[in-house]
């Protein structure tokens, strides 16, 4: 909470709050985020093959690589997506872009709209695949682009008209 300035509301401090936003991604963002942490392994588990038919004779040092690539595999495939389900959270307004993100390390992130340079959508192979799509908000900022992932295609193309219009009703350039 932000406390005003007691001279700016006549001796009498207000407390601010930011709400959290309201709308998760679609419900097929956590089979998303499983089958690109499942091609991320992919690589892994192939070294470890050509390792074992390279290096046939350290049996236990190919087991124990095996048992931790199977833990670790299995907590980035079946736990991250999930957990990450429950932290995503966007929301827009008539007046900014709001976002929560990340599975470990946690991000807020607000953009005005007056702050709106660009709107884009992107569909990957497997976004198409699923009927999913990451809306990318753009802004004058350093901070760089806020992104919305895996909408519902129809939402992420309503979002983008409703970004669109809502930031084209302020005629400011956001420059």
């Amino acid at each position: 909470m932000v406390n005003e300035d007691a001279a700016a509301t006549g001796g009498a401090t207000r407390d601010v709050t930011m709400a959290e936003p309201a709308w998760r991604p679609s419900a097929r963002a956590p089979a998303l985020w499983a089958i690109n942490a499942a091609l991320m392994w992919i690589p892994v588990v192939i070294a470890q093959v050509v390792w074992a038919v390279l290096d046939g004779d350290r049996t236990e040092a190919h087991l124990a690589a095996a048992a931790a690539t199977v833990v670790l595999a299995g907590l980035h495939i079946g736990v991250v997506p999930l957990w990450r389900y429950r932290v995503h959270r966007w929301e827009i307004s008539d007046t900014a872009v709001y976002t929560r993100s990340g599975w470990f390390t946690q991000e807020r992130r607000i953009a005005p709209i007056s702050r709106i340079q660009t709107v884009d959508t992107e569909r990957g192979p497997i976004d198409r695949w699923l009927g999913l799509a990451t809306v990318t908000v753009t802004t004058a900022s350093s901070a760089g682009a806020v992104e919305i992932s895996a909408l519902d295609a129809e939402v992420a193309d309503h979002t983008v008209a409703r970004l669109t219009a809502i930031a084209g009703r302020d005629g400011a350039d956001a420059t």
